[in-house]
């Protein structure tokens, strides 16, 4: 692991910190310490960042790239339970009491994280006690989008969660529509999408083609979505 230096200024990506919103109206003496005693590590595609069991201490910033959390059932099941993208973070709790990990993390793609000590946020958030706040909500984010990943594999079958997230993609990415078309270009593949929404690849495709059928969407090529029926999408949903 290199040291971090995202405190100078030729570093090509910044401060780390200033990509979480957390941090980002820190004073810059404050920012140059946390930067200080950071380190940076860059994981390729499919290299694990942590395992679950592993002892956590840190807290973990993407500066670049994409990263999946995902448990694996005993029966050797992956649910991903997030995806995370430049400037979300991990390891939060971590800040509030010594853990060890129960879900994984895996780079999508080549990324690049930065590493802090829990120890020293602990520091900065006794000078400024507002940001354990901040902390708090985005771990209350987290634990509001595990309690609707629970509700939607239990309490809905596949093409609803499949009517679901493709509803909520045009929500998030405020997608406009084309002549009463939503045109989704999928941010995963069906692969990790499957898991995602708690099913099979085959599954999925099988679903993704039966709504195809009934001209509700339109897929071309392996990562785009075109809705053309978004009112019944949200019926199913």
């Amino acid at each position: 692991m290199e040291k971090c230096n995202c405190s100078s200024h030729d570093c090509s990506h910044g401060y780390c910190i200033d990509k979480v919103p957390i941090f980002v109206d820190l004073p810059f003496e404050i920012k140059q310490s946390i930067m200080g005693s950071s380190n940076h590590k860059i994981y390729n595609k499919g290299e694990i960042i942590f395992n679950s069991g592993d002892y956590f201490d840190y807290l973990f910033i993407v500066i670049k790239g994409r990263v999946k959390l995902s448990k694996i059932s005993a029966m050797g099941k992956e649910q991903i339970l997030k995806i995370l993208e430049v400037g979300d973070f991990m390891g939060e709790l971590s800040l509030f009491k010594n853990t060890v990990l129960t879900n994984s993390a895996e780079a999508l793609e080549k990324t690049e994280i930065c590493v802090i000590r829990s120890e020293k946020v602990r520091e900065i958030i006794m000078q400024r006690p507002e940001i354990a706040l901040k902390f708090l909500e985005k771990y209350a984010e987290r634990i509001k989008h595990s309690e609707e990943l629970i509700e939607q594999i239990g309490l809905r079958d596949v093409e609803q969660r499949i009517a679901n997230y493709l509803i909520a993609e045009v929500e998030k990415n405020n997608i406009k529509s084309r002549n009463n078309k939503y045109v989704i270009n999928l941010p995963v593949t069906k692969s990790v999408l499957s898991s995602m929404l708690g099913t099979t690849k085959e599954t999925l495709s099988r679903k993704l083609s039966l709504l195809q059928d009934e001209g509700l969407i339109l897929m071309e090529g392996q990562r785009k979505i075109i809705i053309t029926d978004i009112e019944s999408l949200r019926d199913i949903q």
